[in-house]
């Protein structure tokens, strides 16, 4: 299983300058990073800053590869919420000496995932016209509308294919609106789509 995790597509969030044509950006993550069942997330020792990134993560259903973008909706039928949390001083360090990012993303439980998700026809049935947000202490840092993605799931989806083959039960972490910024010990993050309570921990 991996997890996919899309970079810049959100124009508020500074993005990665994309174009109608252009390819989406991505990286992964490896199944060792997932943070499950509201587990309380404990900033490593290796950095001095930590963000946290909400985002809407659709689970792929079935196998596909070189899948056309009018067929993708046929390879997701389930949604939730999901948080990505970056070391922002390692991410700073490597892009500035243009090595990856592997340290500053895919570190152990670098990504919260919800104790469930929800399927997709319980949340209005439109990937397209979903919204979430992200509380931290009771006030809200980040809000997401999907129609403002500048590459919309089906468009991901056709777009990954081409290069790995999708398996059932990937993560496609679908990228993350204006907002993200610090987090630290004793914060508590509360993430909601659709008026559905998706995640609620805490950061020691």
């Amino acid at each position: 299983m991996k997890i996919i995790c899309i970079e810049g597509n959100y124009p508020p969030h500074g993005g990665n300058g994309a174009e109608p044509g252009a390819e989406p950006v991505w990286f992964l993550k490896p199944d060792t990073a997932m943070l499950r069942n509201n587990d309380p997330f404990y900033i490593p020792r290796f950095t001095r800053e930590v963000h946290a990134a909400c985002g809407l993560i659709v689970r792929i259903s079935r196998v596909g590869r070189a899948v056309s973008e009018r067929f993708a909706h046929r390879y997701y039928d389930e949604v939730g919420v999901g948080i990505d949390f970056t070391a922002r001083d390692l991410q700073r360090q490597a892009a500035a000496e243009g090595l990856p990012w592997e340290r500053a993303k895919a570190f152990d439980h670098s990504i919260a995932l919800p104790p469930r998700f929800v399927r997709l026809a319980e949340a209005g049935g439109d990937v397209a016209r979903l919204r979430f947000a992200l509380d931290v202490n009771g006030e809200r840092r980040q809000t997401g509308d999907m129609r403002e993605l500048l590459f919309p799931v089906d468009r991901l989806i056709a777009a990954v294919s081409r290069y790995m083959t999708l398996r059932m039960g990937d993560l496609l972490f679908t990228g993350t609106p204006a907002g993200a910024g610090p987090v630290q010990a004793g914060d508590n993050l509360r993430a909601t789509l659709e008026g559905y309570g998706m995640l609620d921990f805490d950061i020691r």
